[in-house]
């Protein structure tokens, strides 16, 4: 019975702390050089598309410059990762409403604090390619 009535603030919470981390993450992603926003949103629109021939069509990755295709491919698959263990922490607070279950609420309360610190250690990576003033 706790789970119904703290459900709606656990959530809350979450859905806060998933938008604070987007925001900085996409902020911080501003602050790169012009050549490294290319080749990451080359990158993310190329993960996007229906096919993979479609997607190479649609978006070719800049191959002019290979440390900023291996710095955007780093910090592209850690946000993948945070991304598939947030969708992972959805899944889990879903079954848990559905089953009214605290144990699997639980779980994904573990599983959004995860998602979370992989979320920072990707937007830690993203800043350490920012180039100082």
């Amino acid at each position: 019975m706790k789970w119904l009535r703290e459900k709606k603030r656990v959530r809350k919470t979450a859905d806060q702390a998933n938008l604070a981390l987007d925001r900085l993450s996409e902020a911080t992603r501003q602050a790169w050089p012009d050549r490294l926003k290319t080749t990451y949103e080359a990158l993310a629109a190329r993960a996007t598309g229906p096919t993979t021939a479609h997607r190479q069509q649609r978006s070719p990755l800049p191959a002019s410059n290979p440390e900023a295709m291996l710095i955007a491919k780093q910090v592209k698959e850690s946000d993948d990762e945070a991304y598939r263990v947030r969708m992972d922490a959805e899944e889990t607070f879903d079954k848990a409403e559905k089953q009214l279950s605290a144990s699997l609420a639980r779980e994904g309360c573990r599983k959004a604090t995860h998602s979370w610190d992989l979320h920072e250690r990707a937007i830690r990576k993203a800043e350490a390619v920012i180039p100082q003033k």
